[in-house]
């Protein structure tokens, strides 16, 4: 509880966190820019070994494919409300599962 004379560093209103003078991000937009980052960074592993060992034969073709479709979605999603946590993850994201499918289909044995 804040003291009598102070502000609260985050006002929240209809489940919403609004910044206050004294913060430069919303609780919001933190939330968001933690969760992109970690489904980022969660995802460059399997991309680093694919890149290293083009060693494709666990990815589903499928999976990654509609994996793609879906982060191009995303992409879409975020550009249309302006919301450059979502931007720049999927983005990034979009680069590297594109980049997979890519591999997938070029170096599966048939």
């Amino acid at each position: 509880m804040a003291r009598a004379g102070t502000r609260p560093i985050v006002q929240f209103a209809d489940n919403l966190a609004y910044p206050t003078p004294r913060s430069p991000m919303n609780l919001t937009d933190f939330f968001g820019t933690v969760a992109a980052t970690l489904t980022t960074v969660s995802f460059l592993p399997q991309a680093l070994h694919t890149f290293r060992t083009k060693d494709v034969r666990g990815i589903s073709l499928g999976m990654y494919s509609v994996f793609t479709v879906g982060i191009a979605c995303w992409l879409t999603y975020g550009l249309l409300l302006g919301a450059w946590p979502i931007i720049i993850a999927n983005a990034i994201t979009l680069a590297l599962a594109a980049t997979i499918l890519v591999m997938k289909l070029r170096y599966q044995k048939t």
